[in-house]
């Protein structure tokens, strides 16, 4: 029994890992919604001729500057889809954790029973305790991975209709909330306390992304069509 806790303990540590990976890529895709907002706000500005003064005479100035931020942010959308990948990186890298720790105690000629499981050796924790914390740990972390790219998904769309600014602010926050995973406090209390539907979310993970990828598209033939008529 002890054996399989310390196994516990390793898998932690791994856990431990994948959440400072989680917080880089958090940052990074903080960064990269603020910088595709800002380019979505100056859009209605770039599109009101009146707001180019004596440059209006020069022909065609309003939609070359128009393609040049849509451009921009088309790159900056792409690494958006980067940075959610790696994130789907993270998820499924504990969701891995969490059937090998399933398998950790199915392993062996003997199944330790509920009994056994809620069994403590000194100040270890117990295997339920072990299992319940891996599986909340990638819970939460999937929940918080479906949010976001929710989230991202509606950056394309709020591209064409520019004026929406107020949502930006709004779900710029909600990413930065992170409101499925507890504060660094509360997220440490229960790594110590731990060792220091499945099918529908799937589902909605995948129709998430397919939203996402089609609106990149739309943004990207907008752009072209843009090039087109004013070459």
């Amino acid at each position: 029994m002890e054996s399989i806790v310390k196994k516990y303990q390793q898998k932690f540590r791994r856990v431990k890992d994948e959440m400072s990976r989680w917080e880089e890529l958090q940052s990074r895709l903080i960064s990269q919604f603020s910088n595709s907002s800002s380019i979505i706000q100056r859009l209605q500005v770039i599109q009101d001729s009146r707001n180019y003064g004596a440059l209006k005479c020069v022909e065609g100035i309003e939609n070359a500057v128009l393609a040049k931020q849509m451009e921009s942010l088309q790159t900056i959308l792409l690494s958006i889809n980067k940075t959610m990948e790696e994130f789907h990186g993270i998820v499924s890298s504990l969701e891995k954790i969490v059937r090998d720790s399933r398998q950790l105690v199915k392993a062996g000629s003997s199944q330790p029973g509920a009994k056994q499981l809620k069994q403590r050796v000194g100040l270890k924790p117990t295997l339920a305790d072990c299992l319940d914390g891996l599986r909340l740990l990638e819970e939460m972390h999937r929940s918080e991975y479906l949010l976001k790219l929710s989230v991202v998904s509606a950056l394309p769309a709020l591209a064409l209709k520019p004026s929406e600014s107020g949502d930006l602010v709004a779900l710029q926050q909600l990413l930065i909330d992170q409101p499925n995973i507890p504060g660094e406090e509360e997220t440490r209390n229960r790594m110590l306390k731990y060792l220091e539907t499945e099918e529908r979310m799937q589902r909605k993970e995948a129709m998430a992304w397919e939203d996402f990828q089609y609106s990149v598209l739309r943004v990207m033939n907008w752009r072209e069509e843009l090039q087109l008529k004013y070459m």
